[in-house]
């Protein structure tokens, strides 16, 4: 059962993207929470079409920026150009102002340009020339990479990695889906007919309601002893941080939501842990040279983790 306002903002993203619900309530829940999402996949499996559709069915101001080896932090933020007749600078926003931001292939620019989403995506503002200017919200990043196996490419720094809240992979549509897909595009995008399903002041509202759907006690130790367990394991260089906990329990608190409860469940953390959690690890060179993933750690951590019993309520 679903939250009847953002089931509607899931059928909307269903009539563009075919076969990708779970993608699509991930990145619905990190908009709730007032995350960003890293969308990690090929090129070519609707990577941008899903921001799109995303941004159209909340009725967001969407902008892209398309990251290239020669893009330079103003071209992103904005820039402060002289002004003759006023004899003074006026600032010149660059795409970060938008509500909804799609940050294209960000790993195929220099690491000084990537790090110039880090003020946008922690503090909601850029400073240009030593003015703060405040982004208008609600305000999300998704950002999307090609795997680094790819030539032109640039790994994200830890730093950057840690402000994304969820990080996920799209994957290749079955065959079914691949054939609903050509039958959609034959003769118009779907995408050109969408309208918002909730504004932003619903959409605001929203992301209010999440800050109070209720957490037990016995939830947040289990985020903690999951967190504590990614940074004592034999196979972790370097384990999830405390932000790391925080961005848990709030994806948790947005999942809630979109299913329609005003509680976090055990269930809830289990099915979010990879997605919150692998992005945020550094295996040890040799677990690396093993072929082990964050992904199979986590799952091992998972399954010696106590789970807390949940309280009936009366």
């Amino acid at each position: 059962m679903y939250h009847q306002k953002l089931e509607q903002v899931l059928e909307n993203i269903e009539r563009v993207m075919i076969g990708k619900r779970t993608v699509a309530e991930l990145s619905i829940v990190s908009l709730l929470a007032q995350g960003h999402v890293l969308l990690e996949d090929v090129p070519g499996v609707g990577k941008t079409m899903m921001v799109r559709a995303l941004a159209k069915s909340v009725g967001a101001k969407f902008t892209r920026i398309q990251f290239t080896p020669d893009l330079l932090p103003s071209d992103v933020i904005g820039v402060s150009i002289y002004n003759p007749k006023e004899m003074s600078f006026e600032f010149r926003p660059g795409p970060i102002m938008g509500n909804i931001v799609l940050a294209d292939e960000i790993n195929r620019t220099s690491p000084k340009t990537q790090s110039s989403l880090l003020e946008s995506m922690e503090e909601g503002s850029v400073t240009v020339d030593g003015f703060t200017h405040k982004l208008s919200k609600p305000f999300f990043v998704m950002a999307t990479q090609n795997p680094i196996e790819y030539e032109g490419t640039y790994p994200l720094p830890e730093a950057q990695l840690d402000r994304f809240l969820l990080k996920m992979q799209m994957g290749y549509p079955d065959a079914k889906e691949e054939m609903e897909v050509l039958n959609r595009l034959q003769y118009a995008p779907p995408i050109d007919e969408l309208q918002p399903a909730i504004t932003l002041e619903e959409l605001q509202h929203l992301q209010h309601e999440v800050k109070q759907v209720i957490v037990d006690e016995k939830i947040k130790e289990y985020i903690v002893d999951l967190a504590g367990k990614t940074r004592d394991h034999a196979n972790v260089y370097l384990g999830v941080s405390p932000r790391g906990s925080i961005a848990l329990m709030k994806a948790a608190q947005a999942y809630a939501l979109l299913h329609g409860r005003d509680y976090v469940l055990p269930d809830d953390i289990q099915f979010l842990v990879p997605y919150v959690f692998s992005h945020r690890m550094i295996l040890k060179s040799e677990a690396r040279y093993e072929g082990i993933e964050p992904e199979e750690v986590i799952e091992r951590i998972l399954a010696r983790t106590r789970v807390p019993v949940q309280r009936m309520a009366k």
